[in-house]
């Protein structure tokens, strides 16, 4: 019996000493976990205000480009001219002169672009959104854009747009603008009618797109005795129609894309200042 009682004991001893020489494992170690906790929060708090700081800093950035712009410029609703938004204030002699080409990207535009750059102006690309629907075309007119160039609507299928019903109208206004806003991130602000023919629809659907129209001054590479380079260049310069706010035509062809740089390089020789279109105001704005 009192070895029965002995070996008895000595079992409890020896079970008790192995739980008291165990060790605590570490996932309930609480002390432990909520340094972890504590140091997760911090790192998720720290993520969390960088990219708060980073939102922020984008929202400035963004709110200064569009504080940057100070328009100077309108177009003339009735003859299609550009003029100074401040006339009492303006230098009474500057000429002005605006370069629009319309049917971009047909496949010169990037050329357009490229010389226009080249002599440091501006000009206003006009599109035909079926140009749009290739990734060739999208991609060009993304890269203009990127250029500093203003793109505007010229409808989807240059569109006479008074054969059209209105629910096409409709659609060849705003099936471009889709478009275009797809590519640089913005709707346009300015619109050509195919032809300079507008209807009364047209023109409620632009005003609802909150987009300026504009016809033009004057413009000849359409025509075929234009359609070589030294004469289009040489009736650009020389016709009795450019004056002071002319809104010029021109197209997306190879022979406008070889006659721009001596276009520009004539018109400035003239004394006249080419307007980018991005100072001119949008009658809506």
């Amino acid at each position: 019996m009192k070895n029965k009682i002995y070996l008895s004991l000595l079992s409890v001893f020896f079970l008790t000493g192995c739980n008291s020489q165990a060790p605590i494992p570490e996932e309930s170690n609480p002390e432990q976990n909520n340094e972890e906790t504590e140091e997760q929060v911090t790192d998720d708090q720290a993520e969390d205000t960088e990219t708060d700081e980073e939102i922020t800093d984008e929202n400035e950035e963004n709110e200064e480009n569009e504080e940057e712009i100070t328009y100077q410029y309108k177009i003339n609703p009735n003859t299609f001219s550009v003029e100074p938004i401040d006339e009492e204030n303006s230098d009474e002699d500057e000429k002005l002169v605006l370069l629009t080409f319309d049917d971009a990207p047909y496949g010169n535009t990037m050329e357009i672009a490229e010389a226009l750059e080249e002599k440091n102006v501006k000009a206003l690309f006009f599109i035909n959104g079926m140009y749009m629907e290739d990734e060739e075309g999208f991609e060009t007119i993304q890269k203009v854009h990127d250029m500093g160039f203003e793109i505007g609507n010229h409808t989807h299928t240059h569109a006479k747009l008074d054969d059209y019903s209105q629910d096409d109208q409709l659609d060849e206004i705003v099936k471009t603008n889709d478009i275009i806003e797809e590519a640089i991130g913005e709707r346009p602000r300015f619109f050509r009618a195919p032809h300079g023919i507008m209807t009364d629809y047209t023109k409620q659907v632009i005003e609802d797109e909150n987009m300026t129209w504009m016809n033009w001054s004057f413009g000849y590479d359409w025509e075929s005795e234009y359609q070589d380079s030294a004469a289009l260049t040489d009736i650009t310069l020389n016709t009795e129609l450019l004056s002071d706010g002319s809104n010029i035509l021109m197209h997306d062809r190879e022979w406008t894309a070889e006659a721009v740089p001596e276009i520009v390089d004539g018109l400035i020789e003239q004394g006249f200042t080419i307007v980018d279109p991005k100072l001119i105001q949008n009658g809506t704005e």
